[in-house]
């Protein structure tokens, strides 16, 4: 298992973490045998939106004896109500929300406290400028949250996020279909078939925009819908008529800027078995590019997709990094100190490049490569 840093929270999480659906739905057998395997595995974080009272309970049972090894995200604003999960923003549902939970989870701080299912920029606003942010910093300041989070499916609710300097993570739908969408606070949108029905080209500029902002900021995405609920898996569901595999919905969500771990939410053992299947995946089966290129529907031109197909250069350059640190600039507009800083911790820099255009000929986009680089070298001045 590869671990990463949760952005500025400095936290180290699994690549791979686990949702909550399956011991939501699952017995307490099934919840004993999964955190037992993913444990196994390595995977050492999970995603808990659901106030399910049995599944908090499962959740308690699997961290005893290893709380401080474990990194726990879980939501704000989400109850149990007349035995029914129900989103609230009132401040006393919030409260006393909370409390029941970390009664049930059985320990006294969260890693994560998310903001759940934001989505329009109002509700952010509502909360960002009322009791409830005031709750969430009062409970960061008493160590009872470690860090604040949101949970949205709208881009632009992200970067008001981000940029709000309150929000530590955010938990996004990452998938290549839904990347494609422009944001909206309807996510519903990003499940129906009619969306897809144009033609599209390359990424939605606001998506684009959002995952460098946090890239830029240190914010960091922790991925929920990597498989489209599962209709990325299947041809005949999939909006890009093209079925994927597991390990490439995931190899593509963690080649995003800023993501940490995508939190896969697994209902069966084999659901997990094929989640685990990335950590010993080759490079040959993450590859999503070849797939890419054959989505009828969708065109990738000139746009870098991190996807490595450009390696090894002959220079040593790690393009796909340099390419997404010269991006960062792009979308800033100057050099960002933390930008800079990870640049020059790189062994070869953009003047390297020689010119050999061998990473052109290997692109499956058509990424004027050679000129980005040029466009680096200047930038970083070497």
């Amino acid at each position: 298992m590869n671990y990463r840093i949760l952005g500025r929270t400095g936290i180290r999480v699994s690549e791979i973490g686990l949702g909550c659906e399956g011991f939501v739905m699952g017995d307490d057998a099934f919840a004993r045998q999964a955190f037992a395997r993913a444990f196994e595995a390595g995977i050492n974080c999970m995603d808990l939106y659901s106030p399910n009272p049995d599944a908090q309970r499962r959740v308690a049972q699997a961290m005893k004896g290893r709380r401080s090894d474990f990194v726990l995200q879980a939501h704000l604003c989400a109850i149990w109500s007349n035995g029914q999960y129900k989103a609230t923003r009132e401040i006393g549902q919030v409260k006393a929300g909370f409390e029941t939970m970390m009664k049930n989870l059985e320990t006294d701080y969260l890693d994560v406290g998310m903001f759940h299912y934001i989505d329009s920029p109002e509700r952010w606003l509502e909360i960002q400028n009322g009791p409830v942010m005031a709750y969430a910093r009062d409970l960061k300041a008493a160590g009872r949250i470690r860090s604040i989070g949101l949970s949205c499916h709208n881009p632009e609710v992200g970067i008001m996020a981000a940029e709000s300097g309150d929000v530590d993570v955010i938990m996004f739908s990452v998938n290549p279909c839904y990347d494609l969408l422009p944001g909206d606070e309807d996510c519903d949108l990003l499940f129906d078939k009619d969306s897809y029905q144009g033609q599209f080209t390359n990424m939605d500029p606001q998506r684009q925009r959002f995952y460098e902002t946090c890239q830029r900021l240190g914010v960091a995405i922790t991925v929920m819908k990597a498989f489209g609920g599962g209709d990325l898996l299947d041809a005949r569901l999939s909006p890009a008529g093209v079925a994927l595999t597991p390990v490439q919905c995931l190899h593509y969500a963690l080649t995003r800027p800023a993501v940490a771990s995508v939190m896969s939410g697994v209902r069966t053992m084999e659901d997990l078995e094929r989640t685990l299947a990335y950590v010993t995946a080759s490079e040959e089966e993450k590859d999503y590019a070849t797939a890419f290129a054959s989505f009828p529907r969708i065109r990738w031109e000139g746009h870098c997709m991190y996807c490595g197909h450009c390696a090894p250069c002959p220079m040593g350059i790690d393009v796909a990094t340099v390419t997404k640190f010269l991006n960062l600039v792009r979308a800033q507009g100057s050099i960002p100190e933390t930008v800079r800083e990870h640049y020059a911790a790189l062994k070869h820099k953009a003047g390297d490049c020689v010119g050999c255009g061998q990473c052109e000929t290997r692109c499956p986009f058509g990424v004027s490569i050679r000129e980005n680089m040029k466009q680096a070298a200047r930038l970083f001045g070497r």
